[in-house]
């Protein structure tokens, strides 16, 4: 073979991967007491846990979350992206929110990007404490440059409770 001949070039990818920040040991540990709590009734700061049938197993999982109120709507939004709870209600259709004995079913409804800014700029205003570091390149006082670049990687879905 010689040097004048091309070289076959690998496939490039056709897409990236969608953005998903994994949660270390120390974030499953308090992920799970949080979720613990809330099936007991208590809410820390808000928080609930979301039931959601697997996809792939069919089974209910089960991941705490903080449900978020703008403008009388309620949103969850996906502080770690792409993650699994967030391609399981996708495929679901919605899911399940308990504190305690208090369990409200509801559907979802996936926001485009170009509607998320005000949802997300009311959700890191008050969970940003807690989820801040998902957000990498937005600043503590998110231009709307910042927020609708960050907001691709960030999933916000309206839910309507049926019951």
């Amino acid at each position: 073979m010689s040097s004048s001949q091309p070289q076959p070039q690998p496939y490039p990818k056709p897409y990236p991967k969608p953005y998903y920040a994994k949660a270390n040991p120390v974030a499953v540990r308090v992920n799970s007491l949080v979720g613990w709590l809330a099936r007991r009734g208590i809410s820390l700061a808000g928080s609930a846990e979301l039931s959601v049938r697997g996809r792939r197993s069919g089974r209910m999982q089960r991941v705490p979350v903080n449900p978020h109120t703008y403008d009388g709507i309620q949103y969850l939004v996906s502080a770690r992206g792409n993650s699994q709870w967030v391609r399981n209600v996708r495929v679901a259709g919605g899911g399940e929110l308990r504190v305690g004995r208090k369990v409200r079913e509801f559907t979802v409804e996936e926001l485009p990007d170009a509607e998320k800014l005000p949802v997300l700029r009311t959700y890191l205003e008050r969970w940003g404490w807690e989820v801040k570091q998902y957000f990498p390149g937005v600043t503590a006082g998110p231009s709307d440059d910042e927020l609708l670049a960050a907001g691709a990687d960030h999933p916000v879905f309206r839910i309507t409770v049926r019951k």
